[in-house]
């Protein structure tokens, strides 16, 4: 069967079910090589964010096939900063950095991935909405790109504890730590995290 983009991003978990194990490491590889400057900053960031998610969703009671594939998406999240990133060593950017979801979207589309791809695509912050992407000027598809699944949320909720920088990679984030930082964005934002984190916190 094959899917349109409209199709596409109305896949639910409701309507698909996971399918056999994706070997995510297998693609990670192919895109971004272990001995690549990024695969330091890369793996470590997506293993902590996908033991994170996992927590949260074994919290929720979620089956093995949500469970499974937050693991795979959670893994692969990121996948984009490979599209992104610059010739040199280390963080120089070819590409403005929030471009990564999108252009994380595209390869795993072209991986035969198209579930995985809307993780990619949404898991920034809370989410950006087609009118934030108008009035901020971003250089995104003008559509919400906002996390929709319990999947999606609870990887993108997963995500807000960790950052890919150096200086902070093996570091959780505090809670009051990631509402100061999405606060720059707007209250909207923050409510948003509140929600997610009265759903999926441990009431810290």
């Amino acid at each position: 069967m094959t899917t349109d983009s409209t199709t596409t991003e109305r896949m639910t978990t409701e309507t698909m079910t996971t399918g056999p194990a994706v070997d995510y490491f297998e693609i990670i590889h192919r895109h971004l090589p272990p001995d690549s400057p990024a695969y330091r900053f890369y793996l470590p960031h997506v293993v902590m964010v996908t033991a994170e998610a996992l927590a949260v969703a074994r919290r929720l009671g979620l089956d093995e096939n949500q469970l499974q594939f937050i693991e795979e998406a959670g893994m692969l999240h990121d996948i984009g900063v490979v599209a992104v990133l610059g010739d040199q060593p280390g963080l120089s950017w070819r590409l403005p950095y929030i471009c990564h979801g999108h252009e994380g979207r595209k390869i795993l589309e072209a991986e035969g991935l198209p579930r995985h791809a809307l993780v990619a695509e949404r898991h920034t912050g809370v989410g950006i909405t087609a009118e934030q992407i108008r009035q901020r000027r971003l250089p995104l598809p003008e559509r919400d790109l906002v996390p929709d699944s319990i999947e999606e949320k609870i990887i993108s909720y997963a995500d807000l504890f960790f950052s890919k920088s150096p200086a902070k990679l093996w570091r959780r984030e505090t809670v009051d730590e990631i509402r100061d930082e999405l606060a720059e964005f707007g209250a909207d934002q923050v409510k948003v995290f509140e929600d997610w984190h009265k759903q999926f916190g441990e009431g810290e």
